[in-house]
């Protein structure tokens, strides 16, 4: 298992100058560029949906994106400052990817504003670069068991991991950035809307606590990433002769436990996240039906779907904090084994069968899918069975080893799980998130040619100013007489 894969959302037409005026026409080829972009991206993101998942090109995806972004953030300034004014409040149609769904298909809403685009693009933007670093870490395989590997093919696939890693972090930036910068201009822009009577809806999409969970589980997936790029050089060398003693390269047992639990915190704290807006919402309530604009009545429609997150967002998260629990226990119980002497036998045995149990758990917990699961479902469901099932064989592996030498050499009581537990280290980090550099404007105010043309007509008055102060005379030839001006 590498790391989420997210369904990407599709989106409807717009054409900007049906909702911008340019009354000094200024901006006129910008916002026919701008609507140019956005047309790309609404044509990529449909043909991704329509390519097999093993051949999305995520990376033309986040050019795109790094095409239009700049060019929104030009049409955002520039309404802002009063270059550029509105004819009417945009609506933006949009898939919620993250919304629950029986039927596996993602709704469509219409919300209003510009802010509601900035968001959705950017989460769009954070969804291409985290499946992009899983598509990387796919390219790799399972380098680190293949035999006839050389040393520089391993190093150089280790910095194409780190390279994922870097996208990951990246991720958990922007997603940072988009639920405490974007989603506060957001809901100010909501309450504006709404009070004019119109619908504003809020999906999980538009959660703050949803999408700070992402940026957790981001960093959550770069940190389970470096861990295994930190065991690559031990993992080959361990290939012909698995289990121990371990190999004198390996990194010490009780570091990887410690990044392990650390992965485990995340995955635990994105889970409570994500399943926040579920849980404020009463279980008596029905969910609430989607309008836009007013009722007959007259009264404003209702705002909030009723969704709760993706259930595959959720399963993913609970394993994973099952998942790295089970290998924080393996690599104290490996710890105990090889540092541990013979005193430490027996917690050796009791944290390893504590782990095999805890895999064997997750496992069994691992069902066939439903018949409507998405080819991502299943790819997702595939590779993390794979990879329960590798654990499995190398905590026994382990737990075979050092039972061997605790029942022939140490004869040390297995300690209860209970005591175990208090031997559990705090979590370590290992990788950090990359803070999300906001766009500069590609038109507007706080773009490039902007301040250019700005500090232009600053040199050009300057120089009038000094010309005017040059021509003008001092009066001194004229009024050299004595008394002159003196009046009496």
């Amino acid at each position: 298992m590498s790391s989420y894969l997210y369904e990407l959302p599709t989106t409807g037409a717009v054409s900007f100058a049906d909702a911008c005026v340019d009354s000094t026409a200024t901006y006129t080829a910008d916002i026919a560029d701008a609507t140019e972009a956005r047309a790309n991206l609404r044509a990529a993101l449909k043909e991704s949906k329509r390519t097999d998942q093993g051949e999305k090109d995520y990376l033309r995806l986040v050019k795109v994106l790094d095409d239009y972004i700049p060019k929104l953030y030009g049409l955002l300034t520039s309404i802002s400052n009063a270059e550029i004014s509105l004819k009417s409040e945009p609506v933006f149609s949009w898939r919620t990817t993250l919304s629950s769904n029986i039927f596996h298909k993602s709704p469509r809403i219409d919300i209003p504003t510009f802010s509601t685009e900035l968001i959705f693009s950017s989460l769009t933007y954070a969804f291409s670069i985290s499946n992009l670093a899983r598509a990387v870490v796919h390219s790799l395989g399972r380098y680190e068991t293949e035999r006839a590997i050389s040393d520089t093919e391993r190093k150089a696939k280790d910095e194409k991991l780190a390279f994922a890693v870097t996208l990951l972090c990246k991720a958990a930036g922007l997603y940072e950035h988009i639920g405490k910068e974007l989603l506060a201009e957001w809901e100010k822009e909501r309450t504006r809307v709404v009070s004019l009577g119109m619908a504003c809806p809020r999906p999980p999409d538009l959660s703050r606590e949803v999408v700070i969970g992402l940026s957790k589980l981001a960093l959550a997936d770069a940190q389970n990433l470096a861990i295994r790029k930190l065991l690559s050089k031990a993992a080959f060398e361990s290939t012909l002769t698995p289990g121990p003693p371990l190999p004198k390269s390996h990194p010490s047992p009780a570091l990887v436990a410690k990044l392990h639990l650390e992965c485990a915190a995340l995955y635990s704290s994105a889970r409570s996240l994500v399943k926040t807006p579920g849980a404020s919402k009463s279980a008596s309530k029905p969910k609430m039906k989607l309008s836009f604009g007013k009722d007959k009545g007259g009264a404003p429609a209702r705002d909030d779907t009723g969704e709760e997150v993706a259930p595959e967002l959720r399963r993913y998260l609970a394993d994973e904090v099952a998942l790295h629990h089970a290998l924080a226990h393996k690599w104290l119980g490996v710890d105990a084994g090889e540092h541990g002497g013979n005193s430490k036998g027996g917690v050796a045995v009791g944290f390893l069968v504590w782990a095999k149990k805890q895999l064997e758990d997750l496992r069994s917990g691992h069902t066939a899918g439903g018949m409507m699961d998405s080819d991502r479902e299943k790819e997702m469901r595939e590779r993390r069975k794979a990879r329960v099932q590798e654990e499995i064989e190398s905590t026994s592996t382990f737990l075979v080893g050092y039972k061997k030498m605790n029942d022939t050499l140490s004869f040390q009581t297995v300690p209860p799980q209970s005591e175990l537990q208090g031997m559990i280290p705090a979590g370590l980090m290992a990788v950090s998130v990359k803070p999300y550099p906001k766009p500069t404007p590609a038109f507007g105010p706080g773009s490039v040619e902007y301040t250019r043309r700005q500090t232009e007509e600053l040199e050009l008055l300057g120089s009038e100013h000094a010309t005017d102060d040059a021509s003008e005379p001092d009066g001194s030839g004229s009024k050299s007489y004595a008394g002159a001006e003196a009046y009496y």
